[in-house]
């Protein structure tokens, strides 16, 4: 369904950014001067955007006219003012669906556009089928018409009861449509048991302390072949060998042994490049953790997970929760996690778009937004290494990459420092070795780390994710993990790069030999070597300075 956007009462400015901002997603974007109510209910526009300034207010008549209209067709209204939070405050009184402070943030934009579309489809589709059901009726009404008018009484007299019998099923059926509507919610609005896995009123100590144990194996299990100590190993070896063989091989053995010497030796010093670098900026390196909520379009109200009477989430055969806006079980809340880190002195941090906004290209998530949800951040916490967790707030949002920056709403610990950036394109060449930074796995590898005595005890004392995080960070267990590896490639938008790293570790900075940050990690390719993927850092650049 091509969704229509008319642009009205635009400036030449305003119009040219929001074409900008929803370019290549589908819209049919029209765009229109002085016009009456009337005449946008007969475009059959979906979303309306419109312009006001803080002294001239002239389009709000026609939004309150608008929005006082019976006819179905109204769009939903959004409204762009040149003021702050005054202004858009006087935008929402008067009507509009949402108001934002011009200049914008292109992805902002467009990400409350798609908000607006996703809660209009509902209503196209109501309005759809009931048109549907009421032409059914109009149908059945003209045959029995038809029917009166031109047979005789006795023959009619036979049909009018089995047609009176059809309209009314139509009929019905319409009513139904209508009373279904009311009780959409709870039969649309569904989720995934494992993603909502994490909710505070879900959290299971089973499930919690199985994860820990996973990841503590797989940290047990790594291949050690690459490693200093592997290396070492592998030179003791040949050296056997050459003294078992004589003069046999020797010249082979020789070659491989002085090969082993090479990598051993420039693993060593990339070593105590990496030792240093995590010496200096891993205060400054942080866990994020990001709870987050969702709201229903239709009511406004926060959606909750059902409950049965024993208060045990209601799952069916498919593993799909039950939501709806009713009831006293648990808020829907899914607690994510990423890697953020200080890049400058009013507190901002560095991390991705999409562990800022997690549901963002989100396919798991997408048919609960799809159905009629919003999901939105309740709270951002950055717990920095032997610190408390500080409170933070989204600041900015790239529009042309998967950066984003938070705000911390407190001091920064006193032991953090900043990082530099490095935008230059010499900074970042194939071949050369790179450090990886963050917490990958999230609160799993936290807790794999800590063993499996202080995981138990940190478990059973904390009932919500929020309270086994405050437990770690007041044990000063929250440490980011280090990884090594070399670039790849070097690409226009990406940095390929083979320092492990796994979901958690997204946010990460990847630094060069000179110990400065030259991407955001921010991708893992499984399917090709285990490389991952970062963001060049020049892609910040209009966020931090």
């Amino acid at each position: 369904m091509l969704m229509r956007i008319l642009l009205l009462n635009l400036g030449v400015e305003s119009t040219r950014d929001v074409k900008v901002a929803l370019s290549g997603q589908g819209y049919e974007i029209s765009t229109a001067g002085s016009v009456t109510a009337d005449e946008v209910l007969a475009m059959r526009t979906d979303v309306l955007i419109t312009e006001a300034t803080p002294s001239d207010l002239s389009c709000c008549g026609l939004v309150s006219q608008i929005k006082a209209s019976p006819d179905p067709r109204t769009p939903k209204i959004v409204m762009m003012v040149r003021g702050g939070a005054l202004e858009r405050a006087r935008g929402l009184d008067l009507g509009a669906d949402d108001v934002i402070s011009f200049p914008f943030e292109p992805v902002e934009f467009a990400t409350k556009i798609r908000t607006r579309v996703r809660e209009r489809q509902p209503e196209l589709e109501r309005e759809a089928k009931l048109n549907d059901a009421l032409q059914k009726e109009h149908l059945a009404e003209s045959a029995v018409e038809a029917l009166t008018g031109g047979m005789d009484a006795k023959r009619s007299f036979g049909l009018i009861p089995a047609i009176l019998v059809l309209s009314a099923a139509v009929i019905l059926a319409a009513l139904a449509l209508v009373i279904s509507n009311r009780h959409s919610r709870k039969d649309t609005l569904q989720l995934k048991a494992e993603i909502a896995r994490l909710n505070g009123g879900l959290l299971q100590q089973d499930e919690l302390l199985r994860r820990a144990d996973l990841a503590r194996a797989s940290f047990a299990t790594r291949d050690a072949s690459g490693t200093r100590e592997g290396l070492k190993a592998q030179a003791e070896e040949i050296r056997k060998k050459m003294a078992a063989d004589g003069d046999a091989n020797t010249d082979s053995l020789k070659k491989q042994l002085q090969e082993t010497q090479t990598r051993l030796s420039r693993l060593e010093n990339e070593g105590r490049v990496a030792e240093t670098i995590v010496h200096t900026y891993g205060p400054s390196i942080c866990l994020l953790h990001v709870v987050m909520q969702f709201r229903d379009n239709d009511s406004g109200k926060l959606i909750r997970i059902l409950t049965d009477a024993m208060g045990k989430p209601q799952v069916d055969d498919k593993g799909m929760v039950s939501l709806d806006t009713e009831g006293t079980g648990p808020l829907l809340q899914i607690d994510v996690f990423g890697t953020g880190f200080l890049v400058s002195r009013d507190g901002r941090l560095l991390t991705n778009h999409h562990v800022a906004e997690p549901w963002w290209s989100n396919d798991e998530l997408k048919p609960l937004l799809d159905r009629g949800a919003t999901a939105f951040a309740a709270s951002y916490t950055a717990y920095f290494p032997g610190a408390s967790g500080v409170p933070a707030k989204l600041d900015r949002i790239s529009a042309k990459a998967d950066v984003a920056t938070l705000k911390l709403q407190a001091s920064a610990p006193p032991h953090t420092a900043l990082l530099e950036l490095d935008d230059r394109k010499e900074a970042s060449v194939s071949g050369d070795p790179v450090v990886l930074i963050g917490y990958p796995t999230g609160i799993d590898g936290i807790l794999a780390r800590a063993g499996s005595d202080t995981t138990q005890k940190v478990v059973e004392n904390a009932k919500e994710v929020s309270q086994i995080v405050s437990q770690l960070a007041a044990q000063h267990l929250i440490r980011p993990t280090t990884t090594q590896g070399h670039i790849g490639d070097v690409l226009t938008d990406k940095i390929v790069y083979d320092a492990a790293t796994t979901s958690g570790g997204s946010g990460g900075p990847l630094f060069n030999r000179s110990g400065k940050v030259i991407g955001v990690n921010f991708a893992i390719l499984t399917d090709f070597g285990g490389s991952n993927l970062a963001v060049p850092v020049r892609y910040a650049d209009e966020l931090v300075k």
